[in-house]
């Protein structure tokens, strides 16, 4: 049985003041420490995130993140790999200050064969009631990103994934993403 630490969100900010390499989250007043990424976890999240930044960039749409910490309740801090800000959201944030107030448009988690299915199910869930419109879990063993939006939950695992709604015209394609000869 392992044991849960529980702190508040005040408590949290202190530890991540304190500059020491751990990454936290804090799910509801437990702090987690999720383990390092390997090399193909960040080469994934990297190839998304290009993706997710030129396109946006190129249509003007917001902005793209990594790895940044997000409010999404009084004891609730999570770091998606990837997330992206509407420009309506960034207008209403301060770009300087960690956490960023309230969940992103898009969060994306690159899901790791540690990572549980109870809490990345919460993790979605989290995410969705806190505002974001659309999360993807993208699940580099079996070569397939699950979609999750407040009405629905599908699968892509092969062809293009699409965000027709947020990002209008994204034509991601899953064999760049999981593409392994670019890891050689």
């Amino acid at each position: 049985m392992s044991a849960t630490t529980r702190i508040s969100f005040d408590e949290f900010l202190k530890m991540q003041e304190s500059k020491d390499a751990v990454c936290y989250e804090l799910d509801e007043g437990e702090l987690l420490v999720p383990p390092s990424p390997t090399i193909e976890h960040n080469e994934i999240r990297f190839r998304i995130h290009r993706a997710l930044r030129d396109f946006s960039r190129s249509h003007q749409l917001g902005y793209v993140t990594g790895e940044t910490d997000f409010l999404l309740g009084p004891d609730t801090v999570r770091r998606p790999d990837v997330a992206f800000l509407t420009t309506a959201h960034l207008q209403r944030i301060n770009i300087k200050r960690s956490p960023v107030e309230g969940a992103p448009a898009l969060a994306v988690e690159v899901i790791s064969p540690t990572n549980l299915a109870q809490d990345t199910f919460k993790k979605v869930h989290q995410y969705l009631a806190s505002g974001s419109e659309v999360v993807w879990l993208v699940y580099p063993q079996l070569k397939v990103i699950e979609v999750h939006d407040h009405t629905r939950t599908y699968e892509v695992s092969q062809g293009l994934l699409k965000a027709e709604k947020l990002l209008p015209g994204l034509d991601l394609s899953l064999a760049e993403i999981f593409d392994e000869d670019l890891l050689k």
